[in-house]
């Protein structure tokens, strides 16, 4: 049974990616902000299994890597139903132990698939985060209203009975302030009532979760994507900011939207001529010395302990598996360096997303 979804939206992952893109201004920087050294082992010597890290206070030790199951709302592909569970199935045995979704992805679809998975794995066995406020790619709500129905039905569709963590998705579309004074705040009455564990904020400008982490003492949780990649890292900037304040950060999209993939782009992709020639120079240049940017791409995004997780998704159970073992083997230190070069014209290049006044 093939599944699809018209292509008028984009979500936090790809196939074999995550999220959109399009052209802003090139932020200058420099883009080696922590040691390569923590690169320099496989992840979890002599043990097939991905290691744990703390996502901020909130006592959840999530994996390196999660799964990301946008991919199942068939927001970027038609997917066959069969290999959408097994794609879940398959998270799960690799060890896994975090799954992103959203009412957003394929307009629910995503939501109801997981429903169908779900009541047959163990609850102990993973953790559950999803959205709430953007429900199709110009009907955004954030109301205290809407917040208490999402959940609902978001509870109903994926057939659980709670909620490890809610998102507000793609805040940038919306006023700042509606966030914080009434979308957080009532939230929070969802973890009072038990149905939710922990709430935060997602989105791409790092400019709204600046503002978030700057007004309310309602965040427990941020979700960044496009953020933190071999092409852009300004995610770090947020890493002090939730630090100070106990608050997990959890990264997404390791492969830019197939930018860092070698795969050729969705239709829908923003990026700029010189963006893609410079970024299909690295993969080429990963190509001849007998590797893959993709494998690289996700390495790097998920070396850095600062972010809790990566978030990244398929609806093919292989690609899950084939990211699993890439996550267990050390990186090629000299081809990172060789690429970081490459990719240096392009560095924190980034794209306008929502609301101009809420982007950087």
């Amino acid at each position: 049974m093939k599944l699809a979804v018209a292509p008028d939206g984009v979500a936090a992952e790809t196939v074999t990616a995550t999220s959109e893109t399009q052209a802003a201004p090139h932020r200058a920087g420099s883009h080696l902000h922590f040691s390569l050294d923590l690169l320099t082992t496989p992840l979890a010597p002599g043990k097939q299994m991905l290691p744990l890290r703390p996502l901020g206070k909130t006592g959840l030790d999530l994996t390196a890597l999660s799964f990301g199951a946008s991919s199942l709302g068939a927001e970027f592909r038609n997917v066959d139903l069969s290999e959408c569970l097994g794609s879940v199935e398959a998270a799960i045995d690799v060890g896994m132990n975090f799954i992103d979704t959203s009412p957003y992805y394929g307009r629910g679809m995503s939501e109801v698939l997981l429903g169908q998975i779900l009541p047959k794995i163990p609850r102990d066995r993973y953790y559950l985060g999803t959205k709430l406020g953007r429900y199709a790619p110009r009907h955004f709500d954030f109301s205290a209203k809407r917040v208490i129905e999402s959940i609902d039905i978001s509870l109903e569709r994926m057939r659980v009975d709670h909620l490890d963590i809610v998102l507000c998705h793609d805040l940038e579309y919306v006023d700042m302030t509606q966030i914080v004074e009434e979308t957080l705040p009532a939230l929070r009455r969802q973890v009072q009532k038990g149905k939710v564990g922990h709430i935060g904020v997602s989105g791409y400008p790092m400019k709204m979760f600046k503002y978030v982490l700057g007004n309310s003492d309602d965040v427990d949780v941020i979700l960044t994507y496009n953020h933190y990649t071999l092409q852009n890292d300004m995610a770090l900037e947020l890493v002090p900011l939730c630090q100070a304040k106990g608050v997990g950060l959890m990264n997404a999209a390791p492969f830019s939207a197939r930018l860092l993939s070698g795969s050729p782009l969705p239709v829908w992709h923003k990026a700029t001529p010189e963006v893609r020639r410079v970024a299909k120079a690295a993969a080429d240049l990963c190509a001849a010395r007998g590797s893959d940017i993709a494998k690289l791409a996700l390495q790097f995004s998920i070396a850095n302990p600062d972010f809790t997780t990566c978030i990244t998704g398929s609806a093919n159970p292989e690609r899950i598996r084939q990211w699993a073992g890439w996550a267990m083997e050390p990186i090629d230190q000299q081809l990172l360096a060789d690429v970081l070069d490459v990719l240096k014209p392009i560095h924190n290049w980034y794209y306008i997303e929502g609301r101009p006044e809420n982007n950087d």
